[in-house]
């Protein structure tokens, strides 16, 4: 089976400075990965470039076998929230989604189910300035789900979000890839990564683990933490971005 993300041999270069070098790993079906990297350790271009934000100085990173900007209804296929990407403040919440599903063809009703679903019917009316950080989470989840899509791309998605928050957003996430669908996400909450995810990749601009994470974990009898900042601490240093 094609895996649904695949990055070869991925690298970018930014005014002689690797961001990232060489990554290379897949996203199967049906998975929760989660993509951990210190601050600067590549993840963000990595997430851009995988979708055709950025072009790669070398390799390649795919979506459903092919580039991101050759899939003929991205909204459809792909789901995406990254981290720093803010809402029109003026808008209301159910006014942001419906402008979303009208891009992705999705219907009205598709928009007040995910309200529902994400928690936020009873703020849809508010404008989004207005929001706290944690809604503003919710909202975009929301709006990455809109098209319904079969692949979630999610950066720091607990961001701001709240205890029960944090334990809805993995419910939310564990239904959604028992579905069927597939989950890559970037995060720096370790230890709630480790209650959500199946694999992890590991970056500090070289690959320092692709794999389960019962293999990084030895089935659960190490701490993903500490197995986290082993390889961190032991990468080579240089410059990243």
């Amino acid at each position: 089976m094609t895996p649904v993300v695949r990055f070869s041999k991925f690298s970018k270069v930014y005014r002689q400075v690797e961001a990232v070098r060489e990554l290379s790993f897949t996203v199967g079906q049906g998975r929760i990965l989660g993509l951990l990297g210190p601050n600067g350790a590549g993840k963000s271009t990595a997430l851009r470039g995988l979708l055709g934000l950025l072009r790669p100085t070398a390799g390649s990173a795919t979506v459903f076998g092919r580039p991101y900007g050759e899939l003929s209804a991205p909204g459809r296929r792909v789901g995406v929230q990254l981290d720093g990407v803010g809402f029109e403040p003026g808008i209301s919440g159910r006014g942001h989604l419906r402008i979303c599903a009208a891009a992705a063809g999705a219907s009205r009703r598709r928009v007040e189910r995910l309200l529902e679903d994400v928690g936020l019917r009873a703020a849809a009316r508010r404008r989004v300035g207005r929001y706290s950080t944690g809604m503003k989470q919710r909202l975009g989840l929301a709006t990455a789900l809109v098209g319904d899509p079969d692949l979630l791309v999610l950066d720091e998605p607990a961001n701001g979000l709240d205890p029960d928050g944090i334990r809805w957003l993995r419910w939310f996430l564990r239904e959604f890839a028992d579905g069927g669908g597939t989950v890559l996400l970037s995060s720096h909450q370790l230890a709630e990564v480790a209650q959500t995810i199946d694999d992890v990749v590991i970056i500090k601009r070289d690959l320092l683990f692709a794999g389960s994470l019962a293999e990084l974990t030895e089935g659960g009898r190490l701490d993903l933490e500490q197995r986290y900042f082993d390889l961190i601490d032991s990468a080579p240093t240089g410059e990243s971005a």
